[in-house]
């Protein structure tokens, strides 16, 4: 199965592009509807954690591929920090950010991480870390082809 990548500039508008980007492309493979919402709103929250959090530099990288029964999706961005999970507390349900780690873990079931040579393309990212997530993913059985009727 072939990779997908998508290189987002540093601006506020990368996070709906990279939604965008990551419906489409799996709406094309044909994969579960429930499973491509999880995938939106987990990218969603890496992206904009990258926008906010990695200020500067080129932007971010986003990779995605389906293989061996799982989604993989890895957001490249220029800051080595690594993300960190908030506590949720009740001060926590006022702010208007600070979930979205919490988010990712939950729907992933915790399958996301993060390092700085994860690849992409076959290469390690130059600079800066790589957080991924993966979820359960299978391919649609091909159908098979309907003849006409002679």
């Amino acid at each position: 199965m072939p990779s997908y990548t998508l290189i987002c500039p540093p601006l506020d508008t990368s996070p709906h592009i990279a939604r965008d980007f990551v419906a489409t492309v799996l709406g094309t493979l044909d994969l579960d509807s429930n499973m491509i919402d999880d995938a939106i709103l987990c990218t969603s929250e890496l992206v904009t954690n990258a926008c906010v959090h990695a200020k500067g530099g080129d932007g971010t990288v986003l990779w995605l591929a389906v293989e061996e029964g799982r989604l993989r999706v890895v957001v490249y961005d220029g800051d080595e920090n690594p993300p960190v999970i908030r506590e949720l507390t009740t001060d926590a349900t006022e702010r208007t950010g600070g979930r979205g780690l919490y988010l990712v873990d939950n729907v992933t079931e915790g399958h996301w991480g993060h390092g700085p040579d994860i690849p992409y393309g076959g290469q390690p990212h130059p600079e800066g870390k790589a957080v991924w997530f993966d979820l359960p993913a299978a391919l649609p059985v091909d159908k098979p082809v309907r003849r006409p009727a002679r």
